[in-house]
């Protein structure tokens, strides 16, 4: 699991902070471009942790499957 935690942080990390960059460039120079880049790394990023939420619980619940036919 910590590997898992460590690569799902790296994806959520790695495209947030380009997408507040961009966001802090286009406060800052309000260009377009800047404004949709920032759109589309923050959507990719909320991809990013909600598919490891989902892969989290449904990890569990296959674990806990598991466990209660493995008996």
């Amino acid at each position: 699991m910590t590997v898992f935690y460590w690569v799902m942080g790296v994806l959520i990390v790695g495209t947030l902070l380009p997408s507040v960059l961009y966001l802090l460039l286009y406060a800052v120079t309000g260009e377009a471009a800047c404004a949709t880049r920032a759109r589309v790394l923050w959507n990719i990023s909320r991809v990013f942790a909600l598919l490891g939420f989902n892969l989290l619980i449904w990890g569990h619940v296959a674990v806990g499957l598991w466990d209660i036919w493995r008996m």
